[in-house]
């Protein structure tokens, strides 16, 4: 019976790995249609509404459970957390115009490697590991991105900066979710980026009807399954499985943003040629292993440490 869980809740996360690599596919897509301020608030927004019925439908909206939540710091959290998803996602947005959907899947996954080492502002030592592979990733980045000129393409650069700031929301979330409802927050989070992005989007694009009607597809793949459906995915999936398999199929999402960008491509869907050189390809590989590197050996040594003071105990 166990052994069955396991395996749904590792299926579980592979979907979501599924989803959300095959997202920067719809995210590039959507603008064909409209800006990205526009794409991000209206797909937010959508995200919000699924998150709201999966807490109808699980009733941790009822009165009792109303009544235990601490709304004020499920608000704060909320906000602080949508305030810089907000900016993450906008940064990520505007970059994936100006390069490909395979490249922003790597250059995205960084934050892996930047929340250890973020860490030491806070008084947390980073391994030796985290900087082998902090090493690994500045080469495979190099190979990915750099071009002969030496010069750091103008999309890979806003994505980069992306994936710092989804480094600061995950410190916030790893700092919020312990003190509240983690569902209750992202409903909270992809609210405000919802709004916000919106506000922004009546300023500085010309957003209109047309646009949403010919971008309804993109925009339903991102809010709904990308923001709703893969979350809830591995919300259930990390209840399953071992934190460092729950990571490393996470990580997956950007081979499947690669493959998928490859794919859509060759039917048509993107105009844009996602095929990769063999030195962008190096760079994928390292930066992928570096990742792996990161998340593997800490967290099995700390599996094994508590195995070990477990049999101390039994003894």
């Amino acid at each position: 019976m166990k052994h069955r869980i396991r395996v749904s809740g590792s299926l579980s996360l592979l979907l979501a790995a599924l989803i959300w690599g095959m997202a920067f596919v719809s995210q590039s897509k959507g603008m064909d249609y409209m800006g990205p301020l526009t794409f991000n608030g209206v797909r937010s927004l959508i995200g919000t509404l699924v998150l709201i019925l999966y807490l109808l439908i699980t009733g941790k909206l009822n009165k009792e459970k109303r009544r235990k939540t601490d709304w004020r710091m499920t608000l704060w959290g909320g906000c602080c957390c949508g305030l810089a998803l907000t900016a993450a996602s906008t940064l990520q947005q505007f970059g994936i115009q100006y390069t490909t959907v395979g490249k922003a899947g790597f250059i995205t996954t960084l934050y892996i490697i930047f929340v250890p080492i973020a860490g030491i502002f806070f008084g947390r030592r980073a391994s030796k590991i985290v900087w082998v592979g902090a090493v690994m990733a500045a080469v495979g980045m190099y190979l990915l991105c750099m071009t002969e000129r030496f010069s750091l393409g103008r999309g890979d650069s806003l994505v980069f900066c992306g994936a710092i700031v989804f480094t600061v929301h995950i410190l916030l979330v790893d700092y919020f979710s312990p003190k509240a409802d983690g569902v209750m927050i992202s409903c909270v989070q992809f609210a405000v980026c919802g709004v916000l992005c919106t506000v922004g989007a009546l300023f500085f694009e010309q957003p209109s009807w047309g646009q949403l009607w010919d971008g309804a597809g993109t925009l339903a793949y991102a809010g709904v399954l990308s923001c709703g459906v893969a979350y809830t995915l591995q919300i259930l999936g990390q209840k399953e499985v071992n934190p460092t398999v729950a990571a490393l199929l996470l990580s997956l999402e950007s081979v499947f943003a690669t493959v998928s960008a490859w794919g859509a491509y060759k039917i048509g869907f993107l105009k844009t040629d996602q095929t990769m050189t063999g030195r962008q390809i190096s760079g994928c590989i390292l930066v992928f292993a570096a990742v792996i590197l990161v998340q593997l050996p800490v967290r099995l040594l700390s599996g094994k440490k508590k195995s070990m003071e477990e049999q101390h105990k039994k003894k």
